[in-house]
């Protein structure tokens, strides 16, 4: 019996860039037999008496132009700092509309060139989440961001365009809990890339602290 829960947050109805729908099979599906994952596009369970449930939070909200309300902020925060997991995949870096989670997150979005094919380089960056995964190649939108420098961040992986490497993968403490940071995930045929699949999996124990 399963006795690590996840609790997955997504937008189905309103999504305008990355819908939930099929990601969540995706996610239930790639932690199999680690957590049991419930998903869902109810920001209220964003609350301390529902997140004391969960060893990890997966983030794949899509970009809104408002921030959380300032509880479900401070629940999240507090969740993480207490010692729980954060895993966000793409488009769940959307969780920076609200400032102290972006801060949380250890870096802003700032914008992406086209969709193209991505070399993804794990080599040279020796952590648990992503040993034994070679470099690959994926079709992705090649998202840029501002590093935070608040943390002691380690980047797990780096993609290449345009003659030069930026990070793809991250992750570090903050409090008592970890977050993780994928770029890839876009669509949902990246879901289906073998090396991203497991790098989801491993990032998801890390942060939960199981791995």
């Amino acid at each position: 019996m399963q006795t690590n829960q996840a609790l997955a947050l997504g937008d189905y109805k309103h999504a305008k860039y990355h819908p939930f729908t099929d990601v969540d099979r995706e996610l239930e599906k790639i932690f199999e037999g680690e957590f049991a994952v419930t998903t869902t596009e109810d920001y209220g369970q964003l609350d301390p008496r529902v997140l004391e449930s969960y060893s990890l939070v997966i983030s794949y909200t899509e970009f809104a132009k408002e921030p959380l309300p300032s509880a479900q902020t401070a629940a999240l925060l507090s969740y993480v700092a207490n010692g729980g997991g954060l895993l966000a995949i793409h488009n769940g870096i959307s969780l920076q509309r609200s400032q102290e989670l972006g801060t949380m997150l250890g870096a802003k979005f700032t914008g992406h060139p086209p969709f193209t094919a991505l070399p993804i380089k794990t080599s040279g960056h020796k952590h648990l989440i992503t040993e034994g995964i070679d470099d690959f190649v994926m079709d992705e939108e090649p998202y840029r961001f501002d590093m935070y420098p608040h943390y002691q961040t380690t980047i797990l992986a780096e993609y290449e365009h345009d003659g030069q490497l930026w990070p793809a993968a991250w992750t570090h403490e903050y409090g008592l809990g970890r977050v993780v940071y994928l770029m890839p995930g876009h669509q949902l045929a990246s879901f289906s890339v073998e090396p991203f699949r497991e790098l989801i999996r491993r990032g998801g124990l890390w942060a939960a602290q199981l791995l």
